[in-house]
């Protein structure tokens, strides 16, 4: 038999259909919960460890940085002292004062090169020292996120294996239940369920108030909620009503206890008689 348009459907039968896709999704919500804030969970170790591996890369270019810098350093200082000797050499062949000081300065020159470059080389060592014990404390706390991330994961697989086959059975579900309605509504509901915080985008009437935001609901609303006419929202919070009939829920009706002060006056009535 050939399912019916979902705009030909009556409007009652597209409160059925909503309400059955509620349950349903509701039923898919509630085997998420079971992750609880595992999924959460996992992602900050993920970032937290891609974090840590970004920094331990950062450190590992600053050491390899200031080793190059060491090596340019004493590079300089064997330069400086190659200067130093030929200038020492050349003393002994100068021919008037005007060059002996210009090699004199030229000698003290490349010594105070020497010494700068000596300092640089002792504040890249340190530099390079430090770094090493921040790397040290990086892989540190990088193993133990890598640990935890790893548990992490393993309970949260091992609780995606047990619900994963009955919540692909309910999106199977949601997903029939969505192709009986029509487009418009569908998103319309799609929309309140997103924005409602316990995710019921339809509700039925509880206590002449919305089950959702439990509002009270006037008496010729609940009559026109009842006649399945036409779809009504909360005027409060927006969400979907149905009448709890239409829901499959059944009411007990309230039945009137006598109070103690009549049941007084009954015995007393007895007594007089």
């Amino acid at each position: 038999m050939a399912r019916k348009d979902p705009t030909d459907l009556t409007v009652e039968d597209k409160l059925k259909a909503l309400y059955q896709l509620q349950l349903t999704l509701s039923q898919i919500d509630e085997k998420r919960a079971l992750r609880g804030e595992l999924p959460l969970e996992v992602e900050d170790l993920e970032n937290e460890v891609e974090g840590l591996n970004v920094r331990l890369d950062k450190i590992q270019r600053d050491i390899n940085d200031y080793e190059q810098a060491i090596m340019q350093r004493r590079a300089d200082i064997e330069e400086a002292k190659a200067s130093v000797e030929r200038y020492n050499r050349q003393l002994d062949e100068v021919k008037n004062n005007r060059e002996y000081d210009t090699l004199t300065k030229e000698i003290e020159f490349q010594e105070l090169e020497i010494q700068l470059c000596e300092k640089k080389i002792k504040e890249a060592v340190q530099k390079v020292e430090e770094r090493k014990r921040d790397m040290m404390r990086a892989e540190e706390q990088l193993n133990d996120r890598e640990t935890a991330l790893e548990d992490k994961r393993g309970e949260l697989d091992e609780i995606m294996q047990e619900t994963r086959e009955e919540e692909e059975i309910l999106k199977a579900k949601a997903k029939d239940y969505e192709t009986r309605i029509e487009s418009r509504l569908l998103q319309s509901f799609k929309r309140i369920r997103k924005n409602a915080r316990n995710g019921l985008g339809i509700v039925y009437v509880q206590r002449d108030a919305c089950g959702g935001c439990f509002n009270k609901i006037p008496p010729q609303r609940q009559l026109d909620i009842k006649m399945h006419k036409k779809i009504i929202v909360c005027e409060y919070c927006g969400r979907i009503l149905v009448d709890p009939e239409l829901a499959g829920v059944k009411i007990e009706k309230p039945t009137e206890k006598k109070t103690k002060k009549r049941a007084i006056r009954r015995i007393k009535k007895d007594e007089e008689a």
